[in-house]
């Protein structure tokens, strides 16, 4: 006995002419008993094979110990989903998972053509897969009847609140008949969630599906250091370097997508984009390129490209840092999905070292770190994928025997082969040149910066440091309008305990020191002198408080609180004036 007894025989045969042998742990935990004919509210990750499982949890209720559907009218079965993308990937894993139950399955997705949706649910339909602002216009307009409703699923719960879907969510959930099954499927369960699961569910089944914390055991994660400056290019050689049948490489916004789908088909990348601003059929069109290998790089926001599945793969390159762990476990469960190995490689400044590492630490995932590959390891790996090429070692066909014979009669083996390795060669892009400037290590005797931006600057030293809380950030305009300088003619700033030092472009210095001299720095207590001069002193306590000594030029300083000192230093209280009348002159 297998675990695909536990299943309503039409899927079962589906799954298994799919190729299933095992379940996996969320696919299991929803045919226990206890599971049968009840609401559930799981815990389970993208990737986890969460679509399959609500399909078979649901096949019970909707076929009511039949075989197969009858005719279709009202729908017996609402699918929910916060995207276009997974509403579309949604409906086509249930399209080959209900094959064989004749169930006729509908969508009402946001972006595609109201009447079609409106054509269809008339003709009637089993499933209805749909975005919550599309299905609530069809509800609203009488198009779509879910009186006969007798399950509801949420996929990607907590996705749908973040994207502001709770009204739609609610209003849904209150006009679907009471009774019913409710599943909630989402990747975590915060209080938004749990307070919608009271309010909507009864007496839910809680489900965490057990492995579930191992599903990136199938990642591997690489850092890639880079100089800011040569980001682009390393995204290049990265493609280059690791040659993934389909590779996905996120960026933060829009414009970035653009700008980096554009340099991808210049240096002869077959390349597709994802973001807010493409129409449905643009998305869809782009998703297809991907599956048909008609494309084999997608560029893509997180947004764009939430709950999209790619089959392999194998390579996910985060082009701009994610801001938090969750978005680069979202971003990376793109790939290692089914058992599937995947890479997901940081391309990291040197100056994003620390952030990097932080965000690796908080999402509990642990990467390799190596400098950004260059042309020479990318030539080693294209000559290992050319001698490992399939096509070699095949037995050849009558048809190819005889010609090949004519090449060997016209040319020799090696004029032959310099031509398969040309043809080789010329079908991949060729690689970007790199500097030869690796990351510095980090000393923190030295400060936040030991990177100098130039080679032979000048040192100068100001006397406030991280005990007075100093950060680049209001440091480099107080430098800037004491000295007379740019920002480009500051190099590295080295934040001490007491003191922070930074750097004056050579041709600069004598009269950013003449401008100090003369001027002063526009803060009472705080000093600017060369570094070989300086004596590590103490910023005077409360002198960020009191009013700005101004001397020529120069301009206030940064208020004290979260951009300037710690707020519980000092602070000289305001006393206001008392008010005193003008006296004026007695009348004549």
């Amino acid at each position: 006995m297998t675990i695909l007894t536990k299943i309503v025989p039409a899927l079962a045969g589906a799954l298994a002419a799919r190729g299933y042998e095992t379940l996996t742990a969320v696919q299991t935990a929803v045919l226990a008993p206890e599971a049968a004919g009840v609401d559930l509210l799981v815990s389970a990750q993208t990737g986890s094979g969460k679509t399959v499982a609500f399909g078979i949890a649901i096949a019970p209720t909707l076929l009511g110990g039949e075989n197969r559907f009858d005719n279709a009218g009202a729908p017996r079965a609402l699918i929910i989903a916060p995207t276009r993308e997974l509403a579309i990937q949604v409906r086509r894993e249930f399209e080959w998972l209900y094959k064989d139950t004749g169930a006729r399955i509908g969508s009402c997705v946001g972006g595609m053509d109201m009447r079609q949706e409106r054509r269809a649910l008339e003709q009637g339909v089993h499933i209805v897969v749909g975005t919550p602002g599309r299905l609530r216009d069809h509800i609203t307009r009488g198009s779509l009847d879910i009186s006969q409703l007798r399950a509801v699923v949420l996929d990607e719960a907590d996705e749908m609140l973040d994207l502001g879907f709770r009204e739609d969510l609610e209003f849904i959930l209150a006009a679907a008949p009471a009774e019913r099954r409710t599943l909630m499927f989402s990747a975590t369960v915060p209080k938004p969630i749990a307070i919608l699961a009271k309010r909507f569910q009864r007496n839910a089944l809680r489900i965490t599906a057990s492995g579930e914390s191992d599903q990136h055991d199938d990642i591997e994660y690489r850092t890639i250091l880079v100089a800011p400056a040569e980001r682009e290019n390393a995204i290049i050689n990265s493609l280059l370097y690791f040659d993934a049948q389909n590779a996905l490489v996120f960026c933060a916004t829009r414009d970035a997508v653009r700008h980096l789908a554009s340099r991808l088909a210049n240096r002869g990348f077959s390349v597709v984009s994802l973001s807010g601003e493409l129409s449905q059929a643009e998305r869809t069109n782009a998703l297809q390129a991907m599956r048909d290998g008609r494309a084999r790089v997608c560029v893509a926001t997180d947004v764009a490209a939430r709950g999209i599945d790619l089959p392999n793969l194998d390579l996910v390159i985060h082009a701009d840092l994610p801001s938090n762990p969750e978005t680069l476990l979202h971003r990376s469960g793109r790939t290692g999905r089914a058992g599937r190995k995947g890479i997901c490689a940081l391309i990291v400044p040197f100056h994003r070292r620390g952030s990097a590492s932080r965000l690796l630490k908080l999402a509990k995932l642990e990467a390799t770190s190596q400098p950004a590959p260059g042309p020479a390891e990318i030539d080693r790996k294209n000559r290992e994928r050319i001698l490992a090429d399939p096509s070699l070692s095949e037995a050849a066909g009558d048809d190819e025997t005889g010609f090949a014979r004519e090449l060997l009669a016209a040319f020799s083996a090696e004029q032959i082969a310099v031509a398969f390795l040309r043809q080789q060669l010329a079908s991949r892009p060729a690689a970007e040149e790199l500097s030869e400037a690796r990351a510095p290590v980090f000393d923190p005797a030295k400060g936040e910066r030991p990177d100098a931006r130039f080679e032979n600057g000048v040192w100068f030293s100001i006397s406030v440091g991280r005990k007075h809380r100093a950060e680049p950030r209001w440091l480099l305009p107080l430098i800037c309008k004491a000295g007379h300088v740019t920002k480009r003619e500051i190099g590295s700033i080295r934040i001490l305990d007491t003191e922070s030092r930074f750097e004056i472009i050579a041709d600069r210095a004598e009269g950013f020191a003449a401008a100090v001299l003369q001027h002063g720095t526009g803060e009472k207590g705080v000093v600017i002198q060369r570094a070989d001069d300086s004596a590590k002193t103490e910023t005077p306590a409360g002198a960020w408080a009191k009013k700005p000594h101004r001397k020529g030029p120069t301009s206030r300083a940064p208020k004290p609180g979260p951009d300037g000192p710690p707020k519980d230093r000092p602070q000289e209280k305001f006393k206001p004036k008392k008010f005193k009348p003008k006296k004026r002159p007695a009348r004549a």
